[in-house]
């Protein structure tokens, strides 16, 4: 084989070779011809992008829309109410064996159990704190009359 640099030189001779050539037997109806094609082309090309960004646009929406419904199926509030949560007791020795896809270990009652009782004293704070400001509202207005 050649060696390397010799390619080049042969690659970069055919590149000038073949473009004299195809200017050298351009006609005055080919140029023409060149002139309208990329004139058509640096007119269209933004419209063409801009229409290709819709339609893409487009399908990413249906492609959202289609994981937001499939999300929407299986969302938390669907699969809520299906898992029962074990009472206080912490043994298991008590508790028939069940056979289940959702046997919990004891750490994961307790903490399931312990974030159930989070959220209801949060609840019922929010409650109370509710309570207490339609108390200060009727206050208020029995004392600005």
């Amino acid at each position: 084989m050649d060696d390397p640099i010799g390619m080049v030189i042969r690659f970069g001779d055919r590149i000038t070779g073949n473009f004299r050539q195809a200017v050298s037997n351009l006609t005055l109806e080919k140029a023409i011809r060149l002139v309208i094609i990329v004139g058509a082309y640096l007119l269209l090309r933004p419209y063409m992008i801009k229409l290709a960004g819709k339609t893409q646009m487009q399908q990413h929406e249906k492609e959202e829309a289609a994981t937001q419904e499939a999300m929407a199926k299986l969302s938390p509030n669907s699969i809520r109410g299906k898992v029962e949560i074990p009472d206080d007791s912490d043994s298991d020795e008590d508790a028939p064996a069940q056979a289940s896809s959702s046997d919990w270990g004891k750490k994961a009652r307790r903490r399931q159990r312990n974030m159930l009782k989070k959220l209801m004293d949060d609840h019922e704070r929010k409650l109370a704190l509710e309570q207490e400001d339609e108390e200060d509202k009727d206050i208020e207005e029995f004392l600005e009359k």
